[in-house]
């Protein structure tokens, strides 16, 4: 073959590889600096100087894996947060707010809570913005009137969520692949969990995990070092030293099933899945980038092609990962008619199969790369999302260059290390399936 030819036949290859390595250089992160507070809480800290604003967001291992026997507990103890701290009551504490363009948030997830807050760097905005943080972190009120509020709200949120066949079929497949761990109860509790809770909880819930030596601080904005340091001995002066939360038990392992649950909808809710990966999961960026291909880009993807364009068999379909502390699930899900659904089942099983067994095409890969890579100065455009990102990083142990080496990480993945990943860890076509919609057959238990 002439010289030419063959220049001509790597030519594309040498191209894709080219742009993955010009795209990975773009996108470096922001510097990440990291120290602890004199009581221990971790703190990780951006210097954004731009726009004349701070976010802080304090993050604690107190999600619903730490609920015990009171399925809810961690939600309806970070729910109580902004409800009344110290001295204010809920709507004191709302106007202090309010009338300071002060914006407080707080939530809370299987792993982590969090209590974030977003101000002015005006000393006496900023003053107020990090005294109410420190106030609401360490000294929340727990008021008779506000835990029946906040209970009520959250018993409306779970019969609203028991009247969508999505989250119906979510909830049975996490306690069926969860079956006696952690993280198998729903984060919003049940209905007999919640009525069951009371200020004795909270009370106990709030004073073992929301300490110091549990807690991450990440702090993004206009202020500087010295400035952030105050910042976080601050916003966390309030909190018992307190100890780090324990290890997660390992995740059981869930032998395959195929649930059917009735439901009073036109359409049917398929989750099929398994246990997934870990945060530091040695295949990580395989997987991660494996199932971009397979079900991770929406319609770009192979399910999306497979069971939605040439079948017209799902409305929509997809594929993720959802890392966690310990093993968070793989999970495909549709949304299909209700007389199609094991036709969709069926094709969802196969085409991941073909998946383990094959593995992307090399345009796919290269593809899926170049999207995940170009789209990674999106997950960190602004300072609220540097913030979400720098807290989730210190919370999993993350290396202070993640921002920087991931974009390099994700090109440097091969075709074969995802079909090697995918073949071990992917198991009988992700085993679990959860079918919520249509005519039942057996067990119809709700979730």
């Amino acid at each position: 073959m002439a010289a030419n030819s063959i220049k001509h036949l790597f030519a594309p290859a040498v191209a894709a590889v080219a742009l993955l390595a010009l795209g990975a250089a773009a996108v470096a992160g922001p510097k990440v600096d990291s120290w602890q507070t004199g009581g221990g809480a971790k703190v990780m800290y951006v210097h954004a100087p731009d726009l004349p604003m701070v976010d802080v967001r304090v993050v604690v291992d107190a999600g619903s894996a730490r609920d015990g026997e009171l399925a809810g507990l961690a939600r309806f103890t970070s729910a109580m947060l902004s409800e009344g701290a110290g001295d204010w009551d809920a709507d004191t504490l709302a106007e202090r707010l309010e009338s300071r363009g002060i914006e407080l948030g707080s939530s809370s997830l299987r792993d982590m809570a969090w209590v974030s807050v977003r101000s002015l760097v005006e000393p006496d905005v900023l003053d107020v913005a990090l005294d109410t943080l420190r106030t609401v972190l360490a000294a929340p009120r727990f008021d008779a009137a506000a835990i029946e509020r906040v209970r009520q709200q959250m018993q409306i949120g779970l019969r609203r969520a028991l009247q969508s066949p999505g989250s119906v079929a979510q909830r049975r497949f996490y306690r069926t692949l969860y079956a006696g761990h952690p993280y198998a109860h729903p984060p919003g509790g049940e209905q007999a969990s919640l009525a069951a809770i009371g200020v004795d909880d909270l009370r106990r819930f709030h004073a073992t995990h929301y300490v110091a030596a549990n807690a991450v601080v990440a702090i993004v904005g206009a202020v500087d070092r010295a400035a952030a340091e105050r910042i976080a001995e601050q916003v966390t002066g309030g909190l018992a030293v307190g100890q780090k939360a324990p290890p997660l038990p390992p995740v059981p392992t869930a032998s395959g099933a195929e649930l059917r649950e009735s439901f009073p909808s036109s359409q049917t809710h398929i989750y099929v899945g398994q246990a997934g990966m870990s945060r530091h999961d040695p295949d990580y960026y395989p997987l991660y980038v494996g199932n971009h291909v397979l079900g991770g880009g929406g319609l770009v993807s192979t399910l999306g092609d497979e069971v939605r364009e040439k079948r017209g068999l799902s409305y929509s379909v997809y594929s993720y990962f959802s890392p966690m502390r310990v093993d968070g699930p793989f999970l495909m899900v549709a949304q299909t008619k209700n007389e199609q659904a094991d036709k969709a089942l069926q094709v969802m099983r196969e085409t991941l199969q073909r998946f383990v067994e094959q593995g992307p095409g090399d345009k796919e890969l290269e593809d899926a790369k170049q999207n995940l890579i170009g789209g990674f100065p999106l997950r960190i455009a602004s300072n609220g999302k540097i913030v979400e990102y720098l807290a989730m990083m210190g919370f999993y142990d993350y290396p202070l260059d993640h921002l920087d080496t991931l974009p390099g990480k994700l090109a440097a993945v091969t075709a074969e290390q995802v079909r090697d990943a995918f073949s071990r860890r992917i198991v009988d076509a992700a085993g679990i399936a959860v079918i919520v919609g249509g005519a039942a057959t057996g067990d119809d238990s709700s979730g």
